[in-house]
């Protein structure tokens, strides 16, 4: 099947020149773009009755950028000073790096994994002593939690932000070959906003295990995989993804 249109659920880079506009380029593809999730905040106020104290915490476990802005909101918002003794494990090194607008990055203990949180378990294990925050949003999957347990490492899950579905009824998604998915709250929303969905040829894309796992779960076939070894991003994904098929022509 050749792909034209691709939907991507996400705001519009905010430069005109970005690696969608290169990766159209070069393949001749139309990217269209859609924010399928609006995320709000936890106030300080709603946060301290969950009784969750930042200080009692000597590790975070970062899962995406989203949680590292609310993360460090609410640390201002309660007045919270982060010890520079804190260690920092995220998911990827695209989550870690993004740590540098709130850190000083070269003077903190930080680690990634290559984007499979199973990766990144093994850094988490050799600090077992450790206690983790995990933050996450309402709408979050149980694989996180539930392999924590499993390995009887310490941890509080911390609910940071709501993700809101925004208002999709003016798509037609019979327009577009292809679709690609961020977060667990993009497939909700998807099934939200169009209740009788049904895949049939259309090219399915999703960034995260979180979302992988929700993409499975909803009964979708997934066809574009990222992060992996051989795409780290999801562009690269799309690309070999598109470069694959067109060779089968």
């Amino acid at each position: 099947m050749k792909i034209k249109r691709i939907l991507v659920s996400q705001p519009a880079p905010e430069t005109e020149k970005n690696p969608y506009s290169e990766l159209a380029e070069k393949h001749g593809i139309v990217f269209e773009f859609r924010q399928f999730i609006r995320v709000q905040g936890v106030s300080a106020r709603d946060f301290r009755k969950e009784r969750i104290n930042f200080q009692d915490y000597g590790a975070i476990i970062f899962t995406s950028r989203v949680a590292v802005d609310h993360y460090f909101r609410l640390c201002e918002e309660l007045r919270f000073s982060v010890p520079d003794s804190m260690k920092y494990m995220c998911i990827s090194e695209s989550v870690a790096v993004y740590l540098q607008k709130y850190i000083v990055y070269r003077k903190r203990k930080i680690s990634f994994g290559n984007g499979q949180f199973e990766d990144l378990i093994k850094t988490i294990q050799k600090n077992k002593n450790e206690n983790f925050l995990v933050p996450l949003s309402d709408i979050h999957n149980q694989e996180i939690p539930n392999r924590l347990k499993e390995e009887k490492i310490k941890f509080q899950s911390a609910v940071l932000y709501h993700t809101v579905s925004s208002d999709l009824s003016d798509l037609n998604l019979d327009d577009y070959d292809a679709m690609i998915f961020f977060s667990p709250g993009g497939i909700a929303s998807l099934f939200e906003n169009f209740p009788n969905f049904v895949q049939n040829n259309k090219i399915l894309g999703a960034f995260g295990p979180t979302t992988h796992t929700a993409m499975r779960e909803a009964g979708l076939t997934l066809n574009i995989e990222a992060p992996t070894p051989e795409a780290p991003s999801m562009i690269m994904a799309i690309d070999r993804y598109i470069t694959e098929v067109n060779k089968k022509k």
